[in-house]
């Protein structure tokens, strides 16, 4: 099924003029000016770039971490494709016809968990057609996984893609999010996501987040989950192409028992530059969050990393742990890990590491010398430290799509 994004509800009229109107108040974060943007400037981005209208969904070129899944949602413009069935229980379409369709779960939820002070949260809310929209009702158990696809098939446009994931209580999904670029798309232009992902009580979510547009794309996101009690998210996010900007991925915990696990892994080569702002909010006692980020850095690209771990008042015995690891092939690349921690309870468990480094020369030495050449020693000590990130995952058909991303986009880091 092709179609043009539905003309929008009341609701989201509303939210689009107010969004509008929010904007002329709104300025963009200066460079060192304002926290968090100490490592990124907006000094060359183009806002004047036209908002990206037609497209050809069905022109989209195959990729791998759509298949096998049992539904697919691709969105190229305004113009969107779902093909395939949804699971008994579940409901995929766009957010536009969703806020006619399901119009008490999307006024519930949309807009709850973004920060709407964010300029590109706002830009995002003001421009953003079709959409994806995920619902997963009570008890289903769904394993078979869904695909929602924003594909960029020009350059010199800028794109807003919005989702809503609401996992309802007991149930269980899997829902791969992919940003590409096609071949016309090379020549980049502005990407503003924004995803909301909630999941409710005793629920479990297995989210991929995979980024592979265009080096010469800016990406200024913000995806953010909330956690019910005893609910559990399992999250996958794979920076693997991208030219500039910044992303924020939150979880808050609102629940008591709620378990967020969150695995990050980036690749950078040429003139890259990524930055990850990450947030684990405690909002509930005896809640669980593990993070963990790792990042292989080539050529003159640089990454960013600053995590950080809130504990509210009276969120006692929680577990959290954060970490950022990254490897330089290249002396001139460079990255910066910034940890933080912020705890307002005093019977918790908060750890943080952080660890930036060269390739080990006597490691290579010692493989040379047992017959490797010097590309094979690196591959090998490359693959050895990002094993660890797919090591997270349970083996199956999750662990092997991951593990396939980071060694595609390993191919060509090395080769630069």
């Amino acid at each position: 099924m092709t179609q043009v994004a539905s003309a929008p509800s009341v609701f989201l009229t509303d939210r689009r003029a107010a969004a509008t109107e929010r904007l002329r108040s709104l300025e963009l974060p200066s460079f060192r000016g304002r926290s968090g943007w100490e490592f990124t400037s907006l000094a060359k981005l183009d806002l004047s770039l036209p908002v990206a209208s037609a497209g050809e969904p069905a022109q989209a070129s195959e990729i791998s971490e759509v298949e096998g899944a049992v539904i697919t949602l691709t969105q190229v413009g305004d113009q969107v494709e779902i093909v395939g069935d949804a699971p008994e229980g579940v409901t995929v379409t766009t957010l536009s016809d969703a806020a006619t369709t399901h119009a008490e779960i999307v006024e519930r939820h949309l807009g709850t968990l973004v920060d709407e002070d964010d300029v590109f949260v706002t830009r995002n809310d003001a421009s953003w057609t079709g959409g994806a929209f995920v619902h997963v009702s009570r008890g289903t158990q769904s394993t078979a996984p869904i695909a929602l696809r924003v594909h960029q098939q020009a350059s010199g446009q800028q794109q807003a893609f919005r989702v809503l994931v609401v996992v309802e209580d007991g149930a269980t999904a899997e829902i791969r999010e992919v940003w590409d670029s096609g071949e016309a798309g090379q020549d980049g232009g502005i990407l503003l996501p924004v995803a909301e992902l909630v999941v409710g009580q005793g629920a479990h979510l297995r989210y991929l987040s995979l980024q592979e547009v265009s080096e010469k794309t800016w990406i200024l996101g913000s995806q953010r989950a909330a956690i019910a009690k005893d609910g559990v998210i399992d999250w996958a996010v794979l920076g693997l192409g991208g030219g500039d900007g910044r992303v924020h991925l939150d979880v808050t915990l609102e629940g008591e028992g709620a378990e967020a696990r969150v695995t990050g892994a980036y690749a950078t080569t040429r003139r890259q530059h990524l930055d990850y702002a990450t947030k684990q909010i405690h909002a509930a006692p005896r809640t669980n969050s593990d993070l963990a980020f790792r990042g292989i850095l080539g050529g003159r690209s640089t990454a960013v990393w600053s995590g950080m771990i809130e504990v509210v008042p009276g969120a006692q015995k929680i577990d959290a742990f954060q970490e950022s690891r990254n490897l330089l092939i290249s002396k001139k690349a460079h990255a910066d890990a910034i940890p933080g921690l912020e705890i307002l309870a005093n019977d918790v468990r908060c750890t943080h590491a952080a660890a930036i480094a060269q390739l080990d020369q006597d490691q290579l030495f010692y493989l040379r010398s047992r017959g490797l050449d010097d590309p094979q020693a690196k591959r090998l000590m490359i693959e050895g430290f990002l094993g660890a990130t797919v090591a997270r995952f349970p083996e199956g058909d999750f662990r092997d799509l991951v593990a396939g991303a980071i060694d595609r986009r390993l191919e060509d880091v090395l080769a630069t």
